[in-house]
Order: C-alpha cells, then sequence, then structure tokens
C-alpha cells in the first residue's frame, strides 16, 4: 500500500468512526459537541466519496488487464487493452482530485471578504475604473452565487468611485477573493479625452477576509467617533442630518468613514466592520513577516503595491502579471469572468500548499 493509500484509508476509518459518534444520543444532546463533529465529518466526506471512486475504478482496471492478458485474439485483446487504459487514466485523474481536497486549506479560506477598491494614478479615470472593478466583482460574485454589499463609498461627479468598499459573503469567498488584492492596471482612451489618446491608470485593490468579534478585540477606549454630514449624490435625507460615521483606531491610526446609510447606527456597524478587517490585515502581516525568508520568497509580499494585471483595451487583452497569462476577451473579465485566472492562481496555490505539506 502507497503513502497516499495508506492516508485514505486512516480518512475513511475516520469518517466511519465520526458518523458512528455522531449518531450517539449523548452527542446529539449536546450542540457544540455536535457542531464540532459534524464540521470534521463533512471535511471528510468529499475525500471518502472519490477514494470509494478510485477503488472502484482501480479495480476496473485490474480486471480488464487480467482479460487482456487471457484474450485469445488480438480484437479482444486490444479492447480490454484499450479499457484498461482508459480506466488507468481515469485513476490517475481521481488520485489529482484527491491529492487536491486533501492540500490545507487557507487560514481564512472560507471566510467572507471586506473588498477595497481604491483609485490611485489616473484622476477621473482611475475613478472611473475603480467602479469599473467594482462592478466587475459584484458579477463575479453573482456567478458564484455570493452575495454582494456596499459599504461605504466615495463617489465622484461622473460616475467613478475615489473609494468603494463591498462585502461579499457566501461559501469560500477569500479562497478566491484573496489574489485580487494588488495594483491593477488599465490601458484605454478614457471616456473624457477629446484627442484619443490612451491613458494608463491604477486601481488598487486590497481583498480582507472579515473578522470575527472574538477575533479581533478593539477597546471602545482605543477609539475616537466623529459623526459629520453626509456629502456627495444620495437621496432624502443626505446632507441633513449628522448620520455619516468616521472611527478613527488610535493605537494604530487607521481612520474609517463611513457615510451611506441614512441611520448613524448602521454607518458605525459597517465601519467597525471595516476597522475589524483592517486589523485583522495587520495581525496577518506581523505574522507573515515573522516567517521564516525562504517562506516569504515562495509566497511574495502580499502588499497592495504589486502591479498583479493589465487591462489593456487597445489590444482587447488581459494580462496577469503573476501567471504570465494573457486572455484577448476585455468583454468578458470586466463581466465578471475571472475564473481564467483565479482557478490557474488557486492551482499554483495548491501545489505550493502540497509541498510545504510533504
Amino acid at each position: 500500500m502507497n503513502e497516499l493509500d495508506a492516508r485514505l484509508e486512516e480518512i475513511r476509518d475516520r469518517a466511519a468512526m465520526l458518523e458512528e459518534r455522531l449518531a450517539d444520543p449523548a452527542v446529539l444532546a449536546d450542540p457544540a459537541t455536535l457542531a464540532r463533529l459534524g464540521k470534521q465529518h463533512a471535511e471528510l466526506v468529499p475525500v471518502v466519496r472519490v477514494y470509494e471512486v478510485l477503488r472502484a475504478v482501480r479495480r476496473d482496471a485490474a480486471d480488464a488487464a487480467d482479460l487482456a492478458a487471457a484474450a485469445t485474439d488480438d480484437e479482444e485483446r486490444g479492447l480490454w487493452t484499450a479499457q484498461a487504459a482508459d480506466a488507468a487514466a481515469h485513476a490517475a485523474r481521481l488520485e489529482t482530485e484527491i491529492r487536491d481536497l486533501l492540500t490545507p486549506k487557507g487560514t481564512h479560506d472560507d471566510r467572507d471578504v471586506v473588498l477595497e477598491i481604491r483609485a490611485a494614478a489616473g484622476g477621473d479615470e482611475a475613478a472611473l475604473f475603480a467602479a469599473d472593478l467594482a462592478r466587475m466583482y459584484t458579477r463575479y460574485a453573482e456567478r458564484h452565487g455570493w452575495g454582494v454589499g456596499l459599504l461605504t463609498s466615495q463617489p465622484t461627479g461622473i460616475g467613478g468611485f475615489r473609494e468603494v468598499i463591498l462585502e461579499v459573503r457566501g461559501n469560500d469567498v477569500y479562497a478566491h477573493l484573496k489574489f485580487e488584492g494588488g495594483t491593477h492596471r488599465v490601458q484605454r482612451v478614457p471616456a473624457t479625452e477629446a484627442s484619443g489618446r490612451i491613458h494608463t491608470s491604477t486601481v488598487t485593490v486590497a481583498a480582507l477576509p472579515e473578522a470575527e468579534d472574538v477575533e479581533v478585540e478593539v477597546d471602545p477606549a482605543d477609539l475616537e467617533v466623529d459623526v459629520f454630514r453626509s456629502s456627495g449624490p444620495g437621496g432624502q435625507s443626505v446632507n441633513t442630518t449628522d448620520s455619516a460615521v468616521r472611527i478613527t483606531h488610535l493605537p494604530t491610526g487607521l481612520v474609517v468613514s463611513c457615510q451611506d446609510e441614512k441611520s448613524q447606527r448602521q454607518n458605525r456597524e459597517k465601519a467597525m466592520r471595516v476597522l475589524r478587517a483592517r486589523l485583522l490585515e495587520i495581525e496577518e502581516r506581523r505574522r507573515r513577516e515573522a516567517e521564516a525568508a525562504d517562506r516569504r520568497a515562495q509566497v511574495g509580499t502580499g502588499e497592495r503595491s504589486e502591479k498583479i494585471r493589465t487591462y489593456n483595451f487597445p489590444q482587447n487583452r488581459v494580462t496577469d502579471h503573476r501567471l504570465g497569462k494573457s486572455v484577448h476577451d476585455l468583454a468578458a473579465v470586466p463581466d465578471g469572468e475571472l475564473d481564467a485566472f483565479v482557478e490557474d492562481l488557486r492551482a499554483a496555490e495548491r501545489v505550493r500548499l502540497l509541498s510545504a505539506a510533504t
């Protein structure tokens, strides 16, 4: 029995043991234990299911090989040999699938995400591109069945955003969106350009795993809370009440403002969610910086200043610089078709994690 099969047998035995415990009346009467064991069992079930299919396919391959060896004519031998080869190829694909399932998940992969999009270099054109990226991520989230909410924004008068912060909720959101953090560059003729000259503008994106209250403790004494009148485009009640909230975290100097809601309480709640996410990011950055130099070299710095993707409209091309990969479909990518990049980035991460785990 090889190393992979030995590990799979252990997983199958543990899944069976957990299934028995989940049927135990004492466990059923303890919600905390039931939830903990149920989560462990749910994580093992996909692996066990694929392993059972793998065992059956391996048996098919062995049976076909035996029948090929026992065949009395070339035609029959060829049919069984081809069937054995197909089954062996299927088994190899299943083994790859299992290795992917066994890959350690990132610390926050199952978290919701606070997605911060900010115009950088390029003035009005950068603000317009920030709006384009906000729409791109909204469409990407919709394609995956996730929910998207606006936390706060600083709109411009021509339909752009100096800053827009979204909250994306769903299954394994951070596992997908964590690769979007960095500098996004656009090359195109702006709608505001009369001469037809191509401009280069940039927008920064930060994808932060949403922090839970118990994870990031915020002492109220460390907060300076200001309220002020909302400004910018809006509907009824905007500019008439002091509903906007600005929270300053004194130990770090972080400042978060929210003004999109009519209620001061709602703006404060949203601002606190953004603040907790940023504080969690600071802690994660400290942890990463404490790791060994070779580990940091493998994963990169994660700084937002790193240019990760270029959207070149004249050439109908989107290039991800981390992958060295280009897609010539600028109609689809801004409409949320990001899987061509995200899945390759996830695959590269799986390879790295598997290598680190072995």
